[in-house]
């Protein structure tokens, strides 16, 4: 620019014919550094055209870039939308008809509030402790603090064809119906102040650090991220439902039983809510175990159709082994098996193939029925809405037959990603994977259990448990929350 300004200033002092002189050579300069960008040089014009294997290995490469697949990313946002369905109305809906009238709001409640509650713990520092990097137990709490990082980028690691913050809101609708399925056990008789610190400390201490040893990366039972012990649990066998159906009977044990029980009648005050609920779980559960393939391909499809047979099954199952014993099957039985079918298949469903998802709902449906009916009132707890006999065992069962029937034609990866001493070894079905699974089911126990133990202890030492004898009789609807569902 500086020099076609000089050139300028230099035409208006020179004389007329020399200016035009200039202004000829000017044109010609510009002229001919077109001709120059507009033919290609000689070395351009005698290079090879590339060859149709060169530009079809270019398309390739670009397409197997990683970045954000639109139909994963729109498969993993209704999955997240269905978990969260889960809570609410699912697990509301479930719950809150099968306590009495005077404690269907208070039930309710305790899904309702987590929603709120275990999202902000999320969001401060819950998702760095579960997804993190860290040590074979726990993340880093403050890798992702505030979600810090966390954007329309994928991690790699856990999903590469969703954006990382699609993950995070998946794997927090996981977290928030976690602690929800314990507070059937105690339903009825908690202090509200009570519950909202017994799931604070209880998510702190066993959800995120267990999410991270079976999810994260690195994490000790971690089968594909540099585990040690290879387990194989696909949507929360350790981390949902063991978890928490071991620490429903913990708070069923330590809370002891409600007033009258078991020798005033305390049935289920709307059974029609709870079907209704039952339906809005099973519809849900596909996003809970078809979404934890984090794609929208094959291993979808599977665990979609694992989920269904094994809830239809688990059904089944429940209403005959009811129909043997009591000679009558009824509507309630059926719908508990169909969510011990589902809690059951949750572990294997990414696994195993649908004759195998039938067997194991048709395992769940007898093994949680005989827990429910024989093993509970065997040993005297009062587990209000039957958490543990449901979740607890029924995940049990699931995580051990897991190790069974776990199949490498449904999921290849697991004859080809666990690393031994330097040498890949199969994680299919066999005595050798059983073993795996046991060892997990084991710590989930202790952690779970041991844990929610010294929190009861530390909550009800400090603001106290459960509510009075007079609050109780009252119902929590009114004397935790001042209000009343039915006002006739």
């Amino acid at each position: 620019m500086a020099h076609v300004l000089l050139v300028a200033q230099l035409s208006i002092t020179m004389p007329t014919n020399n200016r035009r002189t200039l202004i000829g050579l000017l044109c010609l300069f510009f002229l001919t550094n077109f001709c120059a960008l507009a033919v290609p040089t000689a070395a351009a014009a005698d290079a090879p055209a590339a060859s149709l294997e060169q530009r079809i290995a270019k398309l390739e490469a670009a397409a197997s870039a990683p970045g954000v697949n639109s139909g994963d990313n729109a498969w993993m946002l209704v999955s997240t939308a269905m978990v969260l369905l889960m809570t609410a109305p699912g697990l509301i809906l479930f719950y809150g008809g099968l306590v009495r009238s005077k404690n269907v709001l208070g039930t309710m409640m305790h899904s309702l509030i987590l929603m709120s509650v275990v999202s902000v713990l999320w969001v401060v520092y819950g998702y760095s402790m579960s997804f993190g990097e860290g040590n074979a137990f726990c993340g880093n709490p403050f890798q992702y603090f505030l979600l810090h990082g966390v954007g329309d980028a994928p991690n790699a690691d856990y999903a590469a064809t969703i954006p990382q913050q699609t993950f995070m809101l998946f794997q927090l609708m996981f977290a928030i119906i976690t602690p929800a399925l314990i507070s059937g056990a105690f339903a009825e008789r908690m202090k509200f102040t009570a519950f909202l610190v017994f799931t604070i400390l209880w998510a702190t201490i066993v959800y995120f650090p267990l999410c991270h040893m079976v999810w994260g990366k690195g994490g000790y039972f971690n089968w594909s991220l540099g585990g040690k012990v290879p387990v194989l649990d696909f949507a929360g066998g350790t981390v949902v439902h063991i978890s928490s159906g071991v620490s429903a009977l913990v708070c069923a044990l330590v809370m002891g039983k409600r007033l009258g029980h078991p020798h005033e009648p305390m049935l289920p005050h709307n059974v029609v809510l709870s079907l209704i609920g039952t339906g809005l779980l099973w519809f849900g559960w596909f996003g809970f175990n078809g979404g934890s393939a984090l794609s929208a391909g094959g291993l979808a499809s599977s665990a979609f159709a694992a989920t269904h047979f094994a809830a239809a099954a688990g059904g089944l199952g429940w209403t005959l082994t009811e129909w043997a014993l009591k000679r009558r099957p009824s509507v309630l039985g059926a719908a508990s098996g169909m969510v011990a079918g589902l809690a059951t298949i949750t572990p294997a469903s990414g696994f195993v193939s649908v004759p195998s998802a039938i067997l194991i709902g048709l395992a769940a449906g007898f093994v949680c029925y005989m827990a429910v009916s024989k093993l509970k009132a065997k040993f005297g707890y009062d587990d209000t809405l039957d958490a543990f006999g449901v979740h607890g065992v029924g995940s049990t069962v699931g995580m051990i037959l897991t190790g069974v029937f776990a199949s490498a034609a449904v999921n290849p990866a697991i004859a080809t990603t666990f690393k031994a001493g330097g040498n890949i070894v199969s994680l299919a079905g066999g005595a050798s994977q059983v073993m795996h699974q046991l060892m997990a089911v084991a710590f989930t126990w202790v952690l779970a259990g041991g844990a929610t133990f010294v929190i009861l202890k530390l909550v009800d030492v400090v603001i106290g448990l459960r509510v009075t004898e007079e609050e109780e009789l009252r119902g929590l609807d009114v004397s935790q929350h001042g209000e009343e569902a039915y006002n006739d």
